[in-house]
């Protein structure tokens, strides 16, 4: 596994990097087995310290944790915690999804995914004339667009720790999105029309 560990303005020293290691590999080792790569990042929040942990365990499946303490240690402690209960809750999941055979992947399907600049103060003011209201592109990158079924997307939502998954449903190749509520339950937004219900074009 090829580890990362640094510090955004915060010096990093040899003890927390093998604590840091020995962790995440202790951890793998009793849920998982092993991890293409993984990366730990500690930064200064107010007077605490924040540890944010991203481990890449397999083709499309990134889990991440990250959590607040008093020093490096117990901020990197409360991370790995909470990486372990989301390895330990999908463990039986994520062992049959990387046993079952899977089809040859030259089909692949990407998207295309955008960060945009939040719209300045005077552009909500003026509103669309004369084309200010376009948004700002930050960023462009292209994002692999997983087939796979709901439960799995949940699953990736959940280990990945974002708030909403694109993917294509392996049940009809339809485009399906999941996503995280306010009251803490999951969404689920599947475009695709009963044929019953459909009106003839």
């Amino acid at each position: 596994m090829q580890l990362t560990v640094t510090g955004k303005q915060i010096a990093i020293g040899d003890a927390l990097r093998s604590r840091v290691e020995a962790s995440l590999g202790a951890m793998l080792g009793k849920y998982f087995g092993t991890a293409i790569e993984a990366h730990a990042v500690f930064a200064r929040e107010g007077h605490l310290i924040r540890a944010d942990v991203s481990l890449h365990i397999g083709r499309g499946i990134i889990v991440n944790s990250g959590a607040a303490g008093s020093d490096h240690y117990a901020a990197f402690d409360a991370a790995a915690e909470r990486l372990a209960k989301q390895l330990r809750r999908y463990k039986r999941r994520l062992r049959d999804y990387h046993a079952r055979p899977r089809a040859p992947t030259d089909g692949a399907e990407w998207a295309r995914s955008f960060v945009l600049a939040p719209p300045a103060e005077d552009d909500e003011e003026d509103g669309a004339e004369g084309g200010a209201g376009a948004p700002v592109v930050i960023a462009e990158m292209s994002t692999e667009l997983p087939r796979l079924t709901v439960g799995e997307a949940v699953m990736r939502m959940d280990l990945a720790d974002v708030a909403v998954l694109l993917f294509r449903n392996r049940s009809h190749g339809g485009i399906n999105l999941v996503y995280r509520r306010e009251d803490g339950n999951i969404g689920w937004i599947d475009p695709t029309l009963d044929e019953r219900t459909a009106t003839p074009a």
